[in-house]
C-alpha cells in the first residue's frame, strides 16, 4: 500500500511509553496491579502496523461491519507463503476461515478423530494444546522434546506406538514454530516426522501461527510443504505477526489429501470470523510486510539484549535461544524452587509457588509458569520480550533484586 513504507523504518517496539502502554484493557494489563511488568501473555507492545490500522478504519468508517465473504484473505495469505517462504502450490480452494487457531485445531479434530482418540503433543508446549484438546473429549499422549528442545523421533514413535494400543485414529498437534522455545523445525525434521507419520498412520495438525516471526539466521518451512505431509492440515493467522489477538481470523489449510476431510467442515463455522478481523489480517499479509520486518529487527535485538541481561544479572538461569517468537524459555532450575514430575504423575501443587511466583511475588514482573507447559516444563519460565529495550531492561533488573531478595532471605 503506498504511502506508508516511509512511516514502518521506525523500531515498533520502541514507540509506546509504560504510562501509554498501561492504558490498554486486554488481559496483559488488566490482570495484575499496576505496578506489576507483565511479560507473560503473547500481546506484543506496539502499535497497529499503519496499513492494518488504515484497513480497519476504512471498514468503521464505511459501516463495513457485516458478515464475513470472500476468499481476499486466502489470496492474501497465498501471495505472502509464496513471497516469504517459496510455498507456491498453496491451493486457495484447500482453505477455510475459521475464528481462530486454536478453534480450527478442534474442529478439525473433529473431522478427521472421535471422542476418545488419541492425539500426540510434543511438551513442553503450548498449555491451551492440552485443555482443547482434552475438553474436545481426546486423549492426550505426550512425545515430549529433546533436551535441546526439539523434535525428539525417538519419543514420537513411542508415543504413536501407544497411541495405536488405544486409538483407531491418532493426530499429531505440531507448533511449528515451537512454543515456548522458539525452535524452528528444519526440513529434514519435518521430512523425517512426516515418514515416520505416514508409518504409523498419524494425521499432522500443524499450528503455524508463529511463521511469521522467523528471527535472523533461521528459515521457517511449512509443514505442508513436506513430502509425505500430503494429509495434513496447517494453520495460519496474522495474529501473532501483527498483534491481532482481537481481531479473530485464522485460515484452515488443508493438503491435497484432506480436501476431502475440508470438504466436510460445517458451514457454520464460517459464522465464527469477524468480518473486520478479517479485513485486518488480509492488510496484514498483504501490505504489512514492510512493518513485519521492522518488527523482526527489534525482535532480534532484543533477543540479543535478553541473552545478555540473563548472563550478567540472573547467575544460575539460562536462556534456550529462540530462533523465532518473542518468546524467551528461561531454565530456572538451578534455583530449586520447582516440584519433580514423576512419570504419569500430574505435577505437586508446589511448583505453582516456583519461579515465576518468586518473579511475580519479589520482582513485580509476570511471567508465565513452565508446569502448564506439560513434561519438560517444570522449573521454567516463559518471558515475552516483545516489549520496549527499556522496560525489558526494568523486567530483568526487578528478576535479578528479586533473587537477591530470596537468596538473603535464605541466609537469615
Amino acid at each position: 500500500m503506498p504511502g506508508f513504507v516511509d512511516d514502518l523504518a521506525a523500531n515498533p517496539l520502541t514507540q509506546l511509553s509504560l504510562e501509554q502502554l498501561r492504558t490498554r484493557t486486554s488481559i496483559k494489563w488488566t490482570t495484575h496491579p499496576a505496578d506489576v511488568l507483565p511479560l507473560w501473555v503473547a500481546e506484543m507492545d506496539v502499535l497497529l502496523a499503519p496499513p492494518v490500522a488504515a484497513a480497519v478504519h476504512a471498514a468503521v468508517t464505511a459501516g463495513d461491519t457485516g458478515y464475513p465473504s470472500g476468499r481476499a484473505y486466502a489470496r492474501a495469505f497465498a501471495a505472502f507463503a509464496a513471497d516469504r517462504w517459496d510455498w507456491r502450490d498453496l491451493d486457495i480452494d484447500r482453505t477455510a476461515v475459521v475464528p481462530d487457531v486454536m478453534v480450527g485445531i478442534v474442529e478439525t479434530l473433529r473431522l478427521v478423530t472421535r471422542p476418545g482418540d488419541a492425539v500426540v503433543v510434543c511438551p513442553p508446549v503450548y498449555p491451551p494444546f492440552y485443555a482443547f484438546v482434552t475438553h474436545g473429549g481426546r486423549t492426550v499422549i505426550e512425545a515430549p522434546l529433546s533436551p535441546a528442545g526439539r523434535l525428539d523421533l525417538a519419543a514420537l514413535r513411542e508415543a504413536f506406538a501407544a497411541a495405536q494400543r488405544i486409538s483407531r485414529r491418532t493426530v499429531l498437534l505440531l507448533a511449528n514454530p515451537h512454543n515456548p522455545t522458539g525452535a524452528v523445525h528444519t526440513r529434514s525434521e519435518l521430512a523425517a516426522l512426516a515418514a515416520l507419520a505416514r508409518t504409523f498412520g498419524v494425521r499432522v495438525v500443524a499450528d503455524e501461527i508463529h511463521a511469521p516471526l522467523v528471527l535472523a539466521r533461521a528459515q521457517f518451512v511449512p509443514y505442508l510443504t513436506v513430502p509425505g505431509a500430503g494429509d495434513a492440515f496447517a494453520l495460519h493467522s496474522a495474529s501473532k505477526g501483527w498483534n491481532l489477538a482481537g481481531l479473530k481470523a485464522a485460515l484452515l489449510i488443508a493438503g491435497p489429501g484432506a480436501a476431502d476431510d475440508l470438504n466436510r467442515l460445517p458451514e457454520e463455522v464460517g459464522h465464527g470470523p469477524s468480518h473486520v478481523g478479517v479485513i485486518a489480517h488480509t492488510a496484514a499479509f498483504e501490505h504489512g510486510q514492510a512493518w513485519l520486518d521492522a518488527l523482526l529487527c527489534g525482535l532480534d535485538a532484543n533477543r540479543a539484549l535478553l541473552s545478555e541481561l540473563v548472563a550478567e544479572q540472573l547467575p544460575g538461569l539460562s536462556l534456550m535461544w529462540p530462533e523465532a517468537t518473542y518468546l524467551g524459555w528461561l531454565d530456572c532450575r538451578g534455583l530449586g524452587l520447582h516440584a519433580v514430575q514423576q512419570p504419569g504423575l500430574p505435577l505437586a501443587v508446589t511448583d505453582i509457588a516456583g519461579p515465576a511466583k518468586l518473579f511475580l511475588d519479589r520482582g513485580r514482573v509476570a511471567l508465565s509458569s513452565g508446569h502448564a507447559y506439560g513434561t519438560g516444563g517444570a522449573g521454567f519460565v516463559r518471558i515475552n520480550f516483545a516489549t520496549s529495550p527499556a522496560i525489558l531492561r526494568d523486567a530483568v533488573g526487578r528478576m535479578s533484586a528479586a533473587l537477591s531478595s530470596a537468596s538473603a532471605g535464605r541466609e537469615h
